[in-house]
């Protein structure tokens, strides 16, 4: 429903001639919403926050209070009937109607590289001697409208996994830093030399392909050809922070003084947590002018030490970030067609380790055998968990979700079809989501 149909790209325009797009662009994100909501397009959007290190569950979404080594937080009630989280979560609490906790995430991939690969792509690394498409890229693919000007696949953050055998139609764009957005899209030269330029280019690359036929040759062209159009199109002001009106950023950045150009590096505020809220915003202004896929990273869950400090203080990050997304989606009516994820590579072990870091403090090791994620929005049954952990949070005893599964959820949510086959360069048929997986029906 997000989805921007031909004709309000022809209305952007129209609105861009008109010179509503000048100094200020408060309005025209609405504009846009407003045709895409007229459109008959059913397709749904994403957002995957993705937490790196892996998160720990018995801190987080799986609270195991008065237990051996249940941790430090206290659990707190939220707005789903007997649903707990961390006490570090009290504005995601009130949210929690909105979402569902999986609680039985169960995976064998106990090492960083791997199980970032698997939970990304459904497939683990080195099956087949293939690189698997990551969620993204299959997101860009089934669902992207190859018209659009902008790419239907945006990362914000360190660099996530890209489109593998799909090919480079399907990769990311990457943005580093959401306060800079997508930086030197103006050409060094004036409008009629890049034009020369560039036909120049591609003429010599259509009779370079056309003598070769090499595949590398049209990989360069088709990324060169994703760049001009990126550089000439208007909905690239999406990537531009600065023109969301104050009473969005408000939301984000609570304590941020009004009028200031740069919302989240003025204030006063955690520089990290600016830069997470940052990056939800910024989320959210390109899934609503029809980005189906966007990845937003925050690091540091890797807490082999001084685990409660870190914990807390990445748990207050996610709270407002958040929070901030599933809020603004849900005023926007976005909610319902955006599922937002939050997840990791896996959990982090029941016991506490003996290894004191800076602050005197022991923490957690890897542990893929129990963690948890969470779902909002999307159009999924919210206020409730699936899944259950032991006393100790070490083993699931109830509705284990493997990998599988768990990206088969994902494709349904999302109106793909993961039994599908899509073929390699060599045309090798391989399936969105390997064969066994059952999504979680309780969800739907």
């Amino acid at each position: 429903m997000n989805f921007i149909p031909p004709h309000s790209r022809r209305e952007f325009l129209r609105i861009a001639s008109a010179g509503a797009l000048g100094a200020s662009l408060s309005g025209w994100l609405n504009v846009l919403a407003a045709r895409a909501a007229e459109s008959k397009v059913k397709h749904k959007s994403c957002i995957l926050l993705w937490m790196d290190g892996g998160p720990s569950h018995k801190d987080t979404f799986d609270l195991k209070p008065g237990t051996a080594d249940g941790g430090e937080f206290k659990p707190i009630k939220t707005s789903a009937d007997g649903v707990e989280i961390s006490e570090h979560f009290p504005k995601l609490a009130q949210l929690m109607n909105h979402g569902a906790i999986i609680r039985g995430m169960s995976t064998q991939e106990g090492a960083h590289g791997r199980a970032k690969v698997y939970l990304h792509t459904g497939y683990k690394e080195g099956i087949g001697g293939l690189v698997y498409p990551s969620l993204g890229s299959i997101v860009s693919k089934e669902l992207g409208d190859p018209n659009f000007p902008l790419p239907n696949f945006v990362t914000i953050g360190p660099r996530s996994y890209g489109a593998g055998f799909l090919g480079p139609k399907h990769q990311p764009l990457d943005v580093a830093d959401p306060a800079r957005g997508v930086e030197s899209l103006r050409p060094l030269v004036n409008e009629s030399q890049f034009q020369n330029r560039t036909g120049l280019l591609e003429d010599m690359e259509a009779g370079f392909y056309k003598q070769y036929q090499g595949t590398a040759i049209n990989d360069h062209r088709t990324t060169y050809q994703r760049a001009i159009r990126l550089m000439e199109c208007k909905e690239a002001k999406a990537f531009d922070l600065a023109l969301e009106p104050e009473s969005g950023k408000k939301l984000y950045f609570p304590n941020q003084p009004a009028q200031s150009s740069e919302p989240a590096r003025k204030g006063g505020g955690n520089n990290n947590n600016n830069k997470f809220a940052e990056s939800c915003l910024l989320a959210r202004r390109l899934i609503e002018v029809g980005i189906p896929f966007v990845e937003v990273t925050l690091g540091g869950w890797d807490t082999h030490q001084n685990n409660f400090s870190r914990v807390k203080q990445l748990s207050g990050i996610v709270d407002q970030g958040l929070s901030a997304l599933i809020n603004d989606l849900k005023d926007r009516g976005l909610l319902d067609s955006t599922l937002v994820i939050w997840m990791g590579e896996f959990g982090r072990t029941p016991k506490i380790n003996n290894r004191q870091g800076a602050n005197g403090e022991p923490g957690r090791d890897h542990y893929p055998r129990a963690w948890s994620t969470v779902f909002f929005g999307g159009g999924i049954k919210g206020g409730q968990v699936i899944g259950k952990t032991d006393a100790e949070g070490a083993t699931v005893v109830d509705r284990p979700v493997p990998v599988i599964d768990y990206m088969a959820t994902i494709c349904s949510i999302l109106g793909i079809d993961y039994n599908k086959q899509n073929e390699t360069p060599i045309g090798r048929p391989i399936r969105v989501v390997e064969k066994g997986a059952n999504p979680i029906k309780e969800l739907l």
